[in-house]
């Protein structure tokens, strides 16, 4: 007999460490990098507060990006080839192309040591901010996870992508 309770669960997740889902994607420590780099990208107050004001457990602007496309190579293919390994479906994966576009587009005009007063005040910037959102919302949703939590420190992110 089947408990009420699971009526509304939509798929198989399983638990998560310290907020961040220890999901049912093969590729699962890719994933936590690249909604990191989003999660970071992604929120206007948190460069403010934290790249801007310098604060060194989140690293910078460079490091988000590094993540983002680190492993996956997304600044040289599309997020589609990882549909089923990093990303649930189609549309993460076109919502994570457009969003890599628009940053990586700043990245190389402002270049990879500028500080991070130029990539916040490029006239793309706002651009790139709500790409990555979009993009950082839909994963967050597919993980079943709150977007608007606050971004976790890189030691965070180190500790639970360790491998057991």
């Amino acid at each position: 007999m089947q408990s009420s309770d699971n009526s509304s669960r939509r798929g198989r997740r399983s638990s998560t460490m310290g907020g961040m889902a220890l999901n049912d994607m093969p590729w699962w420590r890719w994933r936590s990098n690249v909604r990191s780099a989003l999660h970071m990208l992604s929120d206007p107050v948190f460069q403010q507060e934290c790249w801007l004001a310098g604060r060194e457990e989140y690293g910078d602007v460079t490091d988000a990006v590094y993540r983002l496309v680190e492993d996956t190579w997304l600044d040289n293919w599309s997020a589609e080839k990882y549909v089923g390994t990093i990303f649930r479906d189609a549309s993460e994966a076109s919502l994570v192309d457009v969003a890599v576009l628009r940053v990586l587009r700043i990245m190389h005009e402002v270049g990879p040591d500028a500080p991070v007063s130029a990539y916040l005040e490029h006239q793309g910037w706002p651009e790139a901010v709500r790409a990555a959102r979009e993009a950082h919302v839909a994963l967050a949703a597919g993980d079943g996870e709150d977007p608007d939590s606050p971004p976790k420190t890189l030691e965070v992110l180190r500790i639970l992508t360790r491998s057991a």
